[in-house]
């Protein structure tokens, strides 16, 4: 049995669902009535977004890293980063980790192969949508991602924070989601949703509707569950 080591906090919501998700696929395979071995270290997604908006990389990146190490101290076999935005530099800290990483962007692109989706919209945090990481992880497959417009970003954004990392839930919020998503469905014929930010499926996730939504953070726990059982 591995140990992961998740870096959380980014959001606090979000990782509460990694927990609950990676324990709830554990036992759907496991039925000795064990509880998988996981430790999280919980980081300030303060410090990440003060760099994320003042484009200081290299810092976000050498803050991930110590993370890992601490995790690594803690003597955990891999590492798992529960946020989608961090991946803006995930090449970069797979590249320093001391231990393999089970990237969230990676995982979704194979939940995407595998229903067949050509062309999926993306949803997340404006940081997540002006960057191309998925973008360039999707085309390795012939995989196109469709982004909203500017100013649909920057309502996304504005929500993602003030709202969705408090887990606040909004009907209007979920409301104007939606028909960003049927905008894109109806001007890009997307075939699928990407909820590329991990808070996004706490407002969409349960919601009737004609496309596929990969929901990243249950993609991403079904790979952690995955590769702890390997």
């Amino acid at each position: 049995m591995k140990t992961v080591g998740l870096i959380g906090g980014i959001g606090p919501e979000s990782t509460i669902e990694y927990y609950r998700f990676i324990i709830e696929g554990y036992r759907e395979r496991i039925s000795d009535r064990s509880y998988p071995p996981i430790i999280i270290n919980s980081i300030d997604l303060n410090k990440l977004v003060t760099w994320m908006e003042t484009s200081q990389l290299a810092e976000v990146a050498d803050y991930l890293v110590a993370a890992i190490d601490t995790l690594a101290a803690a003597r955990v076999d891999f590492i798992a980063i529960a946020a989608n935005t961090p991946h803006i530099v995930f090449n970069e800290v797979r590249a320093r980790s001391p231990l393999p990483m089970v990237s969230i962007v990676e995982a979704t692109r194979a939940k995407a192969s595998a229903l067949g989706l050509r062309r999926l919209g993306l949803l997340g945090t404006g940081f997540t949508m002006r960057s191309h990481f998925y973008q360039d992880v999707f085309t390795e497959k012939q995989i196109e991602i469709v982004v909203p417009t500017a100013e649909e970003q920057d309502y996304v954004h504005e929500k993602y924070f003030s709202e969705l990392v408090k887990n606040i839930i909004v009907p209007e919020t979920r409301a104007r989601l939606l028909a960003i998503v049927e905008r894109l469905k109806t001007e890009h014929a997307i075939d699928g949703l990407v909820l590329g930010g991990t808070e996004i499926p706490l407002i969409l996730r349960d919601d009737a509707n004609t496309l596929p939504f990969l929901d990243t953070t249950r993609i991403h726990a079904t790979a952690i569950v995955n590769e702890m059982l390997s």
